[in-house]
């Protein structure tokens, strides 16, 4: 009944179903140059969208008319069962694990989905026979949670189409921060105003903010710390012969912020000491030391704000750190100073 309800007025219904997967199973549904889910929109009719990033998890949003939608799941649950076989060829398992896909559905659907009592989401487990889990916490930044199904391919293509029948029945209320996975964490280091972040023996050219952040920083400070040029260093390839110098040896680069330990590689550290007005202090420093101790994560140096001494109407501030360090921080602090002297309209 609930299939014949989504076929006849699902043909000109447009949906919407996010998944999340890790990187290894966004893999096996690219294959190879793109090759599978070129094939697999060409097949369904669906549009599906892979989320950008080096991020561990990413996101893939398949759209379309619901028959669609139908068709590109299942054609996701056979490929990950087939991936899930020929693993089993190498393993000496004998029993097979069910194919597993996260949906992202909005927190306010949620309800409707799980039902009066759990009434909802087990009449789906018992007539599609997949299990069905909605997790109880919204993913990190969002108004969205994660539902997890697993099962045969045939049990998953059944249970996607209940769903689609609550989602449809019960639209989401109010606005929809969408759930976007966070970039995996790897160490970025400085050399020569450019980040770059580690890729084995190698540091690689990083297009982050802080690159910009670093030069800004570069272009702005008065002052020049010594040896705050970097050489050019060549780099070796295998073959000893020499390539361009945009990839750097790790040796030859200052860590940012001090996240490598055993790379004894920074320059050696120097100070450099600030006066700032007292009335201006509590701007840099923020609410319980948040603001200066962003300040010192960005930037990888020391700051140590001197006590008010009495007569004075000046706090000294020392940093302490890598030339690249102190300028970061110097600027940091100017960039507070300015927003608070622009907002109270001073300038």
């Amino acid at each position: 009944e609930m299939e014949s309800k989504v076929s006849e007025g699902g043909l000109n219904v447009t949906l919407t179903i996010r998944l999340l997967m890790h990187g290894k199973e966004v893999g096996s549904i690219i294959g190879k140059k793109g090759e599978t889910v070129k094939k697999m929109r060409e097949e369904s009719g669906a549009r599906i969208n892979i989320s950008e990033g080096n991020c561990p998890e990413r996101i893939v949003t398949i759209t379309g008319p619901t028959d669609a939608i139908f068709k590109a799941f299942a054609m996701i649950a056979y490929k990950f069962e087939e991936d899930i076989t020929n693993s089993m060829s190498n393993s000496t398992a004998t029993s097979k694990p069910p194919v597993t896909l996260r949906l992202v559905v909005p927190a306010s659907q949620c309800g409707s989905l799980i039902g009066k009592g759990g009434s909802k989401i087990k009449e789906i487990r018992e007539s599609t026979g997949a299990q069905v889990q909605v997790a109880g916490d919204m993913l990190p930044n969002s108004t969205e949670r994660a539902v997890t199904i697993s099962g045969t391919p045939d049990a998953i293509i059944q249970c996607v189409k209940q769903i689609c029948v609550v989602m449809l029945e019960s639209p989401p209320k109010g606005a929809t921060i969408p759930y976007r996975p966070k970039p995996a964490s790897t160490p970025v280091i400085f050399a020569g105003g450019q980040a770059y972040t580690i890729q084995g023996q190698y540091a690689i050219p990083h297009p982050d903010q802080l690159t910009k952040l670093h030069q800004l920083a570069m272009q702005q400070t008065p002052f020049t710390p010594l040896g705050q040029t970097t050489p050019a260093f060549p780099v070796l390839t295998d073959a000893g012969k020499q390539r361009s110098s945009t990839v750097l040896p790790l040796h030859a680069v200052t860590v940012f912020p001090c996240i490598c330990p055993g790379l004894d590689a920074s320059p050696p550290a120097s100070t450099h000491e600030l006066t700032i007005p007292n009335d201006l202090i509590g701007c840099i420093i923020g609410r319980q030391g948040t603001k200066i101790n962003e300040i010192r994560q960005m930037s990888g140096a020391q700051i140590k704000i001197a006590n008010a001494t009495e007569g004075s109407s000046e706090r000294q501030i020392t940093i302490t750190g890598t030339p690249a360090n102190i300028s970061l921080a110097q600027y940091l602090i100017n960039a507070r100073l300015t927003s608070e002297v622009t907002g109270m309209g001073a300038l």
